[in-house]
């Protein structure tokens, strides 16, 4: 019976400690305490509704360390996860050393997180980082990566038909266009046309002219490319943890 009992306790007290472990590291001092406190409440909502880990971890890097190395090592040591450690879990890392950030989806975040996923998480959040508007920026992580995770893996999340004002003015232009045709339907249809009076030996075309009237230029301005540098992919933690990944300045 002793056995038994340390047998169910030991799997109970593990998915407690890793239920309780914090979800934003904020080294570098960005958030306030309420902030911090609203931003975990967040994560845990959001994460407990994909069986995944939602993670913030800023750090001044005085060491000068590579952005996704540190990401890898924290991964390592915190070794975080929904359900149990080294689980589901993705990072988004904020180095202000070199100005750089990281994502990395592991496990179960790794395949409805890919590196292009990752990348469109980035690249949404990336001017709100460098304006400095650190926890509008986070919430916009947060709440993306639980969106995206909500589509199967390989499918384009911010295709227009998954939207749902698409869909609705979708669904009012079918209805009108099948109202519109059964409506010019009641009133009977017309069998008489141009055709019904012409005489074909008599009708023909009189007098061909082509005249040249004008030549019309139109300019197209060039849109620059604002996306925030290179995606940069995944790897493998040295604990042997592979990630998705995308990384980038801000």
């Amino acid at each position: 019976m002793l056995c038994l009992a340390v047998m169910l306790i030991g799997p109970l007290q593990t998915a407690k400690a890793a239920g309780d472990q914090p979800l934003i590291y904020d080294e570098a001092g960005l958030l306030s305490p309420e902030d911090k406190e609203e931003l975990t409440i967040m994560a845990k909502e959001y994460g407990a509704k994909r069986d995944t880990d939602i993670i913030i971890y800023t750090t001044n890097n005085p060491e000068g360390q590579d952005v996704q190395i540190m990401t890898e090592d924290f991964y390592d040591e915190k070794a975080p996860g929904y359900d149990h450690p080294l689980g589901n879990a993705v990072i988004l890392t904020l180095d202000f050393y070199h100005r750089e950030t990281y994502l990395a989806g592991f496990y179960k975040a790794k395949e409805y997180l890919d590196d292009q996923r990752l990348d469109k998480i980035r690249n949404k959040i990336t001017p709100d980082l460098s304006d400095g508007e650190y926890r509008l920026a986070f919430e916009k992580y947060i709440k993306t990566v639980y969106k995206y995770m909500g589509y199967k893996p390989g499918v384009n999340p911010d295709n227009i038909l998954f939207n749902i004002w698409f869909q609705l003015g979708g669904a009012a232009v079918i209805g009108i266009i099948v109202v519109a045709i059964m409506a010019s339907r009641s009133g009977g249809r017309v069998t008489v046309s141009g055709r019904t009076y012409e005489d074909k030996s008599t009708s023909g075309v009189l007098e061909h002219q082509d005249a040249y009237i004008r030549t019309t230029t139109t300019r197209r301005k060039i849109e620059k490319n604002t996306s925030s540098g290179s995606g940069g992919g995944g790897g493998t933690t040295s604990g042997g943890h592979s990630h998705s990944g995308s990384r980038g300045s801000f």
